[in-house]
């Protein structure tokens, strides 16, 4: 299998990607934020989170993400202090500390949702994540709840515009490496189609 980091796609490819797995939504006011963990790009998904609270685009938010190796703090821990520092009030946050992947983190988030709010309160939620994720994020949500309407908003610290992704070895590599398992994830029920 030809290396991810040195192979080009071809310009078909580019151009399917570039279309289908940067989902672009209208983002309007949801009932939820779910802020999927990570280990890199903390700053701008805490940024990106306050920003969207800022202007009122929701009302609740989960952060979801477990302690990684060589970690002392779960990912949920590191993002929701940075959001409160930046100005999202603690109490609207709720947490998640146990997911390490993209399905559990909506697995694992369910619950603490409906203990917390009713799934039933909340039809609409904006997906926060990386960037070369992309539409993983919506179609691991729509797998376990279709009947919410979602919405996704990327970030990324790359100086290169997701538009040009195919541009940065390290982008292109990141990208295709999620391109790749969106077929077999559908495939073992892990992820469902979205947009439909």
């Amino acid at each position: 299998m030809e290396d991810r980091g040195t192979r080009w796609p071809t310009e078909a490819e580019i151009a399917e990607i570039s279309a289908r797995h940067f989902v672009v939504t209208p983002i309007k006011p949801a009932d939820l934020l779910f802020v999927f963990g990570t280990r890199e790009d903390v700053a701008q998904r805490a940024d990106e989170a306050f920003r969207l609270w800022r202007e009122g685009l929701f009302r609740w938010s989960i952060v979801s993400g477990g302690v990684t190796p060589g970690a002392t703090l779960s990912e949920c821990a590191v993002i929701k202090t940075a959001m409160v520092e930046r100005g999202v009030p603690p109490d609207r946050i709720l947490e998640e500390h146990r997911a390490m992947n993209t399905g559990e983190n909506v697995i694992f988030s369910l619950p603490v949702l409906e203990a917390a709010l009713g799934r039933a309160h909340i039809r609409s939620v904006i997906c926060l994540g990386n960037t070369w994720t992309a539409r993983r994020y919506p179609m691991t949500l729509h797998r376990h709840w279709p009947e919410v309407e979602k919405m996704l908003i990327t970030v990324d610290s790359f100086e290169t515009p997701p538009a040009l992704w195919h541009t940065d070895p390290e982008f292109r590599t990141r990208v295709l490496c999620e391109w790749d398992k969106i077929e077999p994830y559908k495939a073992k029920g892990f992820i469902a189609e979205w947009p439909e």
